[in-house]
């Protein structure tokens, strides 16, 4: 980012995703911007997300013919309007009102998918209702049965267009700026309460109305446990630990429509989850904030690729800030890509109007990247663009 960017509030003047990120950081309280932003432990896999496409340089071919770019794609049938998908993030009432349901109209209105999270404050008819949505559903698997029955079924009644299982987070990460910005659970600390006072956009717009509990939980919830601390508590305790492939595969039964898996960074799994009948993956390290050390997804894409021959959609996440980013992912294979903090930056500055520029800011990237590089089409990406640079 510029060190002259003076954007001040207004989100139409940001020009890059880091500007926005920067007048997220201003308007948000310290913990919650901590939030939004941490990873794991050390944050080395965090830092190692954003690094890997440092190594990869571009292999523009001139004087190419007709650069009309088409960012155009389909996933499973659909048309898409980018590449892209908002990827399900949690707690988006805590950046800006309604978080939920602003990503998903900025996501209907740039025409692509938004894929709403298990812990998300609204509720998944909420969210489904939203005109001109595709609407993917993403589940962490709890311990209780006749739960997972249950928000399945209403991920099927609301005509959910896939769902989306995540593998990765069994065990909740080690997330230490997390734990010393709360001094229970999830209730801030004191010093943290009253840093909120130098904020009072935010206290406006986010607190006004008070912070809304888990709209997909409330059903599991006992009932002290329903507001959003106890409520974060609860599900974390109540994930299942030993969620296996014998456990997929009865998530499988359950739903007839399009299925993914979240958190796959080995070849092997890929393999596996291919074999086993999902209908895609998504090549994802959850953004940094579980295995600190892991590998970057764009590290493993070309392999996992390769061994799925092209019968299974790969999607890829973690890192992502720029159009370049995401032209590098397609031009190694991927399908598309989804992009979670880069919308929360936008959500955070300037609620559905700052996730519309977010959005708006990739695809004019991504456009850009595709016309300097002389591949003006999606379908004309593949490695020939990118070689395996030094720093």
């Amino acid at each position: 980012m510029s060190r002259r960017f003076h954007g001040g509030a207004d989100i139409r003047r940001a020009l890059s995703i880091a500007e926005l990120r920067h007048m997220a950081e201003r308007r948000l309280p310290g913990f919650v911007f901590e939030y939004l932003e941490g990873g794991a432990e050390e944050e080395v896999t965090l830092r190692r997300n954003r690094a890997v496409f440092d190594r990869l340089e571009f292999v523009p071919r001139t004087l190419v013919a007709g650069k009309t770019v088409n960012t155009a794609t389909t996933f499973f049938g659909t048309r898409a309007a980018l590449p892209l998908a908002v990827a399900p993030t949690g707690f988006c009432g805590l950046f800006a009102r309604d978080g939920d349901l602003a990503l998903a109209r900025a996501a209907a209105a740039t025409g692509i998918p938004f894929i709403q999270s298990t812990v998300s404050n609204a509720p998944l008819e909420k969210v489904a209702a939203t005109a001109g949505l595709s609407h993917w559903m993403q589940i962490y698997v709890f311990r209780s049965q006749s739960f997972m029955e249950s928000l399945i079924a209403r991920a099927r009644a609301a005509n959910c267009d896939a769902l989306v299982v995540t593998a990765d987070a069994t065990v909740f990460g080690n997330r230490e700026w997390d734990r010393r910005n709360y001094r229970a659970g999830t209730d801030p600390t004191l010093m943290n309460k009253l840093e909120t006072l130098c904020h009072p956009r935010w206290l406006l717009d986010v607190l006004s109305r008070g912070i809304p509990t888990f709209g997909n939980l409330v059903e599991a919830l006992p009932p002290d446990r329903r507001d959003l601390a106890a409520a974060a508590t609860w599900s974390r305790d109540e994930i299942d630990a030993d969620l296996d492939w014998e456990k997929l595969a009865r998530i499988r039964a359950l739903w007839p429509g399009k299925l993914l898996l979240k958190g796959v960074l080995s070849a092997d799994d890929a393999e596996r989850a291919q074999a086993e009948g999902v209908d895609g993956i998504v090549v994802s390290n959850h953004g940094g904030r579980q295995l600190d050390g892991s590998v970057s997804p764009m590290s493993v894409l070309p392999e996992i690729v390769s061994r799925l021959g092209g019968k299974t959609t790969i999607l890829i996440d973690s890192g992502f800030r720029r159009g370049t980013d995401i032209v590098k992912a397609l031009a190694l294979g991927a399908d598309g890509v989804l992009v979670g903090r880069a919308t929360l930056y936008g959500l955070a500055a300037g609620g559905e109007a700052g996730a519309a520029r977010a959005l708006a800011i990739l695809a004019e990237e991504i456009r850009r990247t595709l016309s300097l590089l002389g591949r003006p089409r999606l379908d004309a990406l593949d490695p020939s663009c990118l070689r395996e640079g030094s720093l």
